[in-house]
């Protein structure tokens, strides 16, 4: 019987501890990061050709020639019955160190997540772009992952996604899923998109849209009738709207506001909270735009700065603004009064309508959380 490979035993440690990320550097023990915290792994501190030793089990002999050659190296590798991983090999130092993550396969509701239902809503769109958003390590890709998801269990399409990496497996359910992975299945975001309409997609997954020309392939898949999803590293509705337009020359973003106004259909922006409930690390608060005569006239005019009001009333549409979100997580007792406050945008507002102190607008918006 075949000897199991060392790094089997810390793939089945990863799987053990529900870790999303493994860590090998010359010098440290294994480090994995379990809910969202490095750790360190109480084994013995790991050489050069301890480390050379344990990844290069993994290798062909193709693989270990390109590394040898370019000092990078990304691979995918799967243990049955444990998972799926996505491997960076690198050179630090001179010494050589990996990075290893997890790729989930049982992908959470958005029930389970928190999520607003406004979500399952903006999922079940045929056309348009999507964008959800916030800094890394905010939940972005899974409540992305969420969202195909749910069309993948509901409806019959096509979903090509361009991820960089692989967070999330897709299971084919009632619509049948292709994956691209940057580095392993195409060299990048620009050539994987310059393709993607010609392969017959109904919804694609843009992992990040990161420049001009991205971008506007995604948005120009969204006018020609595809279903766009898009990551940008922004905090609030505001600001990814400013990120948008500073991808562009200024003498472009007249046009540019006229397509967004009529193929924008919704921005999610969300950051995680420390959670109190039992069982539960952190929820999601999130601040949610969806795309309407008012707001589109809005993005049409370049009055960006009228948005946070049209959301802060749009909650019959399912629209809602961080402080909103926080209040509503505060009644359910998710998070404590000291987390809400430290991370709402305008903690008097949010001070005054936990008190019960509100507008009329506020009542109708928020009446709603019992």
């Amino acid at each position: 019987m075949e000897q199991e490979k060392d790094i089997h035993k810390l793939f089945k440690l990863m799987h053990k501890y529900n870790a999303s990320d493994l860590h090998l550097k010359v010098g440290s023990q294994p480090l994995m990061r379990i809910k969202g915290l490095i750790r360190e792994v109480e084994l013995t501190t790991l050489s050069g050709e301890d480390i050379q030793r344990l990844v290069y089990d993994i290798l062909t002999e193709k693989q270990i020639h390109e590394f040898e050659t370019s000092h990078d190296l990304d691979f995918a590798y799967s243990l049955p019955g444990v998972g799926r991983f996505r491997l960076n090999v690198f050179k630090q130092r001179g010494t050589l160190s990996v990075a290893a993550r997890k790729v989930n396969v049982r992908i959470p509701s958005f029930l389970e997540l928190n999520l607003p239902p406004v979500l399952e809503a903006i999922a079940k769109l045929q056309q348009g772009l999507v964008l959800v958003c916030g800094i890394t390590g905010s939940g972005k890709s899974t409540t992305l992952a969420s969202m195909i998801e749910y069309i993948n269990m509901t409806r019959r399409a096509h979903i090509i996604t361009i991820e960089d990496p692989i967070e999330y497996l897709y299971r084919d359910k009632k619509s049948f899923v292709n994956q691209r992975e940057i580095g392993i299945d195409c060299t990048d975001f620009k050539r994987a998109l310059k393709y993607v309409v010609r392969q017959d997609p109904d919804v694609i997954l843009v992992g990040e849209m990161r420049d001009e020309e991205t971008f506007q392939t995604g948005l120009t898949a969204a006018e020609t009738g595809h279903l766009v999803f898009g990551t940008m590293h922004s905090s609030n509705v505001s600001q990814t709207i400013g990120r948008i337009l500073d991808l562009f020359e200024p003498t472009r973003h007249s046009l540019l506001r006229q397509t967004l106004g009529f193929n924008l259909k919704a921005i999610v922006c969300q950051k995680l909270l420390p959670a109190i409930q039992e069982g539960m690390d952190r929820v999601p608060c999130v601040e949610v735009m969806v795309n309407n005569p008012t707001i589109g006239k809005l993005l049409n005019a370049g009055e960006d700065g009228k948005i946070s009001d049209v959301m802060a009333q749009g909650g019959e549409e399912g629209m809602i603004d961080f402080n909103q979100s926080i209040e509503q997580l505060i009644r359910k007792q998710l998070i404590s009064q000291k987390v809400g406050f430290a991370h709402a945008p305008n903690p008097q507002r949010l001070r005054m309508s936990l008190e019960g102190i509100r507008t009329g607008d506020d009542r109708r918006i928020l009446g709603a959380i019992g």
